[in-house]
């Protein structure tokens, strides 16, 4: 059966962004080209890891020789993007992301593959519509890149205190430290 592909290779809004309270929020990559929005659902750890290696990418591509591909070392001002996620439909919910660049259009570019369902038969999907494999492929320019990053780095940030004793976070009800034994 042929994979859904939500492609986006212009988008107007790539970002992370969270439903929920510290401590109990839903990570989400949320993409918008004009009406059509896609939100999947991620582990904070494949956030942080995305962000990272994001960067990571752009920075490489900035000592190429003459900067080619024009990557801003900081994210442009234009490009920020402080605003919530709009009206979140959980397409699925990440299992693989890969993360790659397209050096013919200067773009970085994602790939989302939703989680493995082992208890999902072949016969079943062929009669479900709704159980078509699915994946999201998203190639955003270089700018858009160093703001998804950034964005995704303040998120993260604004998550639950860590314990300066035990370095585990302090929930808003309370926390009992556990320090190890000396």
């Amino acid at each position: 059966m042929p994979t859904r592909v939500h492609e986006f290779a212009w988008p107007d809004r790539v970002v992370v962004g969270t439903i929920g309270l510290p401590g109990a929020r839903t990570f989400y990559l949320q993409v918008r080209a004009g009406k059509q929005i896609v939100s999947i659902a991620l582990e904070k750890q494949q956030s942080a890891l995305l962000a990272e290696k994001i960067d990571e990418v752009l920075d490489q591509l900035i000592t190429v020789d003459g900067n080619p591909f024009s990557v801003p070392t900081s994210t442009p001002i234009e490009l920020v993007d402080n605003d919530p996620l709009e009206g979140v439909q959980e397409q699925f919910r990440a299992g693989a992301l890969s993360l790659g660049w397209d050096p013919t259009t200067a773009q970085v570019v994602i790939e989302a593959y939703p989680i493995a369902d082992a208890d999902v038969d072949d016969e079943g999907l062929d009669d479900d519509a709704a159980n078509v494999p699915e994946m999201l492929l998203v190639r955003m320019p270089v700018g858009t890149a160093r703001a998804f990053a950034k964005r995704t780095r303040e998120i993260l940030g604004a998550g639950r205190p860590t314990c300066s004793l035990c370095g585990y976070p302090i929930d808003a009800d309370g926390h009992t430290c556990t320090l190890p034994e000396v």
